[in-house]
């Protein structure tokens, strides 16, 4: 895009002079404007990209920013001589007494200043101006240009040629119209050797440029990446040493030489041709497969070079499986083993002998069990037995999150799949779990369509990310788990057919605590020692935690254990006990409800937020299918919500089913049992209402 430049000198002649001096340099890039004082074009100076002005232009600032826009990008110019004309004045005689006559007083007097500072000191100048008062009677005038002013009566004049923009001058337009790489160019190099300056900035340009080659070889050292670079002819000028490494050419053979000709595989005339970058392109030197990306470098549209970058595949995976590991240490680790696992009923170690066969294999596993008989625990100790052990261990609760957000969790994102994506995009939990073991606990509360892309991420072993158009290949073993009977599930038609097969490739079934009763009390003890617990129980009480029917399993117990171990009780008597522990229902189905219970309701309500109409909702159909004498479930609760236009799904029924049942508001039933308030649950639905 052309840019433009507004030119502003005091004198007609001036202006032009300068802006062919930029032209030639600057070529058609650029359109010049030109506006001088002497005309009072300058007072009605057009829009432009950047704004050139001569010291003796304008008075002051003020007119200045009284003929220019506010906060104008400009240049202020400055000029110089020529070294042939130094050259001329340096061959006087010393002590030569001379006019120095110019456009004006101020123009002058930089003239001189210019030609002492560089070096002409074997001249006495004398300035003399159109508006000179009095005039010094000398028969010799130096003039840069000037001689329509020198006085009429002098005999000897020398005409230096008028001043030249200077290198900072030059530079500066340049920089500020974003054509700095215009400077490498040979005219430019010319122009600056040609013109008398102190260099200073072009000094400081070559400078910053030999700085920035020691940090590109510093960086290409650094880089695992092997760097190679061409100039616009596609000539090699740049080659890391990992290069030599990773491709097996030598450097020296390289170096200077097209790279059509000594790195063929490398498509740099692609990129010239087409001016676009090469992506993650996989060639094989050799038996080794290669990763390529080729960048070209464009400036003011035109090639003027590109960089490959190349490592080995073999390489970006081990990177990866790296920073894969690194994220064992923020949480995804499997933290149990097999020896974790307290028991020596049959029925127990029957399923972790199961399970250690079934850990050194590949193949998904479905864990089945109620919720609290240690399925999760069974998931960690699989994934420590197996050879994956060294590799993440990535649990998630599908229950417990919305499909649109498990979707994105579990399969990740691309930038800008959706409101609120992460700059960049993100990972999913199966690119997270590569090479290791991915546990989908409450594996029944998946969506069907959640359920179709899981599928073909384990048979294919491929993910796709949210938004996104890329394969991403996995190597991830899957072990799922639930609390319900899923082949019941499959025929009703909630859960695929498809999935469960391939997830039941391999199947671990957990007993209950209360099929393990030579187990309670050997972990009742773990627990108490865990705990730090110094009670006994009596017999009355230990008789009550047998006799129990631990709906909550393992997880009811220890939290049994605890209450006790912070009730501090030496020995705990049956009426120590907590009371769903030691009470039974009475003839009429109804008890008391003690000062704990109330306590316990009460601090229910304080954490139930905004959704105390679901729990309204909920109890209310559990007391109606009560008091009609049948059990309900939560098919049938969503259901209901449907007919009566009440909006809730049946995942959410589901946790605050669960949620309930642990407070003991309501006792829910494995498989087809249904649901079923409790009196404590009636007690909660009078303070909600």
């Amino acid at each position: 895009m052309q840019k433009k430049i507004a030119l502003i000198t005091l004198d007609s002649q001036a202006v032009f002079f300068y802006a062919l001096q930029i032209k030639d340099l600057f070529g058609d890039i650029i359109e010049i404007d030109t506006y001088n004082i002497q005309d009072r074009s300058a007072f009605s100076v057009r829009k432009a990209d950047l704004y050139v002005i001569s010291t003796d232009a304008f008075e002051s600032s003020d007119d200045i920013n009284k003929y220019l826009p506010l906060d104008s990008n400009m240049v202020e110019i400055r000029v110089t001589f020529t070294k042939q004309s130094l050259r001329e004045l340096l061959s006087l005689q010393k002590g030569t007494r001379a006019m120095f006559v110019n456009l004006s007083s101020k123009m002058a007097i930089e003239g001189i200043t210019r030609l002492n500072q560089l070096g002409v000191n074997n001249i006495e100048f004398v300035p003399v101006y159109p508006d000179t008062k009095e005039i010094p009677r000398l028969d010799f005038a130096i003039t840069p240009g000037e001689k329509r002013y020198v006085p009429p009566f002098v005999t000897h004049i020398m005409d230096i040629g008028p001043r030249v923009l200077d290198a900072a001058t030059i530079v500066e337009i340049a920089l500020k119209l974003d054509l700095e790489y215009l400077l490498e160019q040979s005219k430019f190099k010319e122009y600056f050797s040609s013109i008398a300056d102190n260099s200073y900035n072009f000094n400081l340009l070559f400078g910053r440029s030999i700085r920035l080659e020691s940090q590109l070889e510093i960086l290409m050292s650094i880089l695992d990446e092997g760097i190679i670079g061409v100039n616009e002819e596609n000539n090699v000028f740049v080659c890391s040493p990992k290069v030599e490494q990773i491709i097996g050419i030598k450097r020296t053979l390289v170096m200077n030489r097209p790279a059509k000709q000594a790195l063929p595989f490398i498509p740099f005339d692609e990129c010239c041709k087409n001016l676009y970058e090469v992506k993650s392109r996989l060639i094989k030197i050799g038996d080794t497969d290669i990763s390529l990306s080729v960048t070209p470098v464009i400036r003011g549209g035109k090639y003027i070079g590109g960089f490959a970058v190349v490592k080995r595949f073999s390489d970006e995976e081990y990177n990866q499986h790296k920073l894969r590991m690194q994220l064992m240490h923020k949480g995804h680790k499997a933290k149990y083993t097999f020896d974790s696992i307290i028991g020596n009923g049959p029925s127990i170690k029957k399923a972790c002998d199961i399970a250690k066969k079934m850990a050194v294999t590949n193949g998904s596993i479905l864990i089945t069990g109620e919720s609290g008989s240690g399925k999760e625990l069974f998931a960690h100790a699989i994934h420590n037995h197996s050879s994956r052990r060294d590799c993440p261990f990535v649990a998630i609760n599908c229950a417990a999150i919305p499909d649109n957000l498990l979707e994105s969790e579990l399969f990740g994102y691309e930038e800008g799949a959706f409101t609120g994506a992460k700059r960049g995009g993100k990972l999913g939990l199966f690119e997270f779990a590569h090479k290791g073991t991915l546990f989908l606990d409450e594996i029944e509360g998946m969506s069907s369509n959640l359920q179709i892309k899981l599928l073909r991420v384990i048979q294919e072993k491929e993910v796709l990310r949210v938004g996104g158009n890329k394969i991403i290949s996995v190597d991830v073993r899957v072990i799922a788990a639930t609390n319900e009977d899923i082949a019941d599930m499959v025929e009703a038609g909630s859960f695929r057919k498809d999935l469960y097969y391939r997830l039941n490739t391999l199947p671990i079934v957990l007993p209950p605590l209360r099929e393990r009763e030579d187990d309670i009390m050997l972990l009742f003890e773990r627990m108490k020692i865990e705990f730090g617990g110094k009670f006994m129980l009596s017999p009355e009480a230990e008789y009550a935690f047998l006799q129990h029917n631990w709906s909550g399993n393992v997880r009811e117990l220890r939290n049994y254990v605890e209450y006790l171990t912070y009730m501090n009780i030496p020995v705990v008597n049956y009426e120590d006990l907590p009371p769903a522990l030691k009470t039974k229902p009475s003839v009429a189905g109804q008890y008391k409800i003690g000062m704990k219970e109330k306590a316990e309701i009460d601090m229910f309500l304080k954490g139930i937020g905004s959704r105390t109409e679901e729990y309204i909702f909920i109890l209310t159909q559990l007391w109606e299918a009560t008091k009609n004498r049948r059990a309900i479930g939560r098919k049938a609760i969503a259901k209901e919500a449907e007919r009566q236009g009440f909006f809730i799904t049946e995942q959410e029924i589901r946790a605050l089913l669960l949620q309930m049942d642990q407070f003991q508001f309501v006792k829910v039933s494995k498989g087809r049992g249904g649901s079923k308030i409790t009196e404590k649950g009636l007690q909660l639905l009078k303070k909600l209402n």
